[in-house]
């Protein structure tokens, strides 16, 4: 089918399509995936990006999950992309959600002139129900098809690395029941339920991955990252697992711009980011 995919301009409020179709109502009612922008400043552009999803058992979209983390972003110069992808209180179903994410991904390589961005340093990073995305982009990404009538297919949606906050991991043992519900539906067949546990979908082609979670994390258990870490150990993939003693689910930076008082986590994701090349020394 065609995807309907707008992209959002933050500050001018400009949407421009890029992908062709009609449309046929106002945006805001219209189950339309967006991708707002926080391009890096000129003068302080590492030439990196990260799409980020943000989290809300797939049923909403917290936004101190998506547009502060893109300003904190821009701050150390990557480009943050907030994905609008669509949800299963809407109706959706995997894998609707996934093809969300990777046309994201997707859009960012294939503009990746446009917007000063090197195309070999474009993350995914997702919260919550947010980070179980971003873990399946990370598992599940496609190849680049070459042949491909739409040129944003003709690039590869496998993310550069990933960034993992409170995630939801697993459809298993360790779940958020609301997550899977809105994702699988009532009663998933236990394939499409092991297909969609990522932490047994780890290779050693997965990206490098940061991880941060609580010990006392009541929405969504700490082995989800646990597990996740333990899957890329095994397979050999480079990690950053950060596991504070305190601290409620759904935290974020516990702080808003001009960001002089963010939970510690930030400081070790931008040393890092800094490993792995995403933002200058």
């Amino acid at each position: 089918g065609v995807w309907w995919f707008f992209f959002c301009q933050a500050e001018a409020g400009i949407r421009d399509r890029l992908v062709p179709g009609v449309q046929t109502c106002a945006l805001p009612i219209c189950d339309i995936p967006t991708l707002t922008p926080f391009l890096a400043p000129a003068g302080n552009n590492s030439g990196s990006a990260i799409v980020i999803c943000p989290g809300g058992g797939y049923g909403g979209l917290a936004a101190h999950e998506g547009a502060t983390y893109a300003q904190f972003l821009q701050q150390h110069g990557v480009s943050g992309f907030v994905l609008k992808y669509r949800l299963g209180s809407a109706g959706y179903r995997h894998p609707v959600m996934l093809g969300d994410a990777a046309r994201a991904l997707r859009t960012v390589r294939a503009n990746a002139t446009r917007w000063k961005i090197d195309p070999d340093k474009i993350g995914i990073m997702g919260s919550s129900a947010g980070g179980h995305l971003a873990s399946t982009l990370l598992t599940h990404y496609d190849d680049a098809d070459p042949q491909a009538a739409d040129p944003i297919d003709r690039v590869s949606s496998r993310p550069s690395l990933g960034v993992l906050c409170y995630p939801v991991i697993s459809m298993g043992e360790f779940t958020h029941r609301g997550s899977k519900r809105n994702l699988l539906g009532d009663k998933p067949a236990a394939e499409l339920v092991k297909l969609l546990s990522n932490e047994l979908q780890v290779t050693a082609d997965t990206p490098p991955t940061f991880l941060w979670h609580t010990a006392e994390d009541k929405g969504v258990p700490v082995e989800n990252s646990l597990q996740f870490a333990a899957a890329l150990r095994k397979a050999g993939v480079p990690f950053a697992l950060h596991v504070y003693q305190k601290g409620r689910h759904g935290l974020g930076l516990a702080d808003k711009p001009p960001f002089k008082n963010t939970h510690p986590w930030a400081g070790d994701l931008v040393f890092w980011l800094k490993a792995q090349g995403f933002i200058a020394e």
